[in-house]
């Protein structure tokens, strides 16, 4: 029997708005069979090493194939790149900010790619809440099985 995609959430959106459950809205319509797990919406607002040490903490004990978005993003809106990160056993979506320095120390990137393809963003996509139109319906299509090279170029990490 064929595991259902485990999607892994990290914001810094609190856990009283409605953001967080957007998110799960769009992933759930695009991957109905996904498995969301919330790994914390209390990180603080835009404290990109305290998300970066929580993932780092967390990541490993998840299964092969779990899909992770972190959204702690100070440059939302901005020319800041969004990357697509594909280790062994995990994958990562995360704007380009340091949030995945940890991981980046401790595992070997199989792939790193800018996600640019904007045929997989909702539209029209907000210059505020990329959480939602970027980077909840990518992770989607990559549950559904979507290649990593469909994501954007390669791309190396600042």
């Amino acid at each position: 029997m064929k595991q259902r995609p485990v999607i892994a959430l990290l914001t810094d959106f609190g856990s009283s708005g409605a953001y967080a459950a957007a998110m799960k809205g769009v992933i759930l319509s695009a991957c109905a069979s996904a498995q969301i797990i919330d790994i914390a919406h209390s990180i603080g607002p835009q404290n990109i090493d305290e998300a970066a040490y929580v993932l780092w903490s967390v990541y490993k004990y998840f299964p092969a194939g779990t899909i992770f978005i972190c959204v702690v993003d100070p440059g939302v809106g901005s020319k800041r790149n969004i990357m697509y990160l594909e280790t062994d056993n995990y994958c990562f979506l995360a704007p380009d900010n340091g949030l995945l320095k940890f991981v980046l120390g401790s595992d070997s990137p199989k792939s790193v790619r800018s996600v640019t393809n904007s045929t997989l963003f909702l539209n029209p996509v907000s210059s505020t809440f990329h959480g939602r139109d970027i980077f909840a319906p990518v992770a989607a299509t990559l549950a559904n099985g979507l290649s990593s090279a469909k994501v954007g170029s390669e791309y190396k990490p600042e």
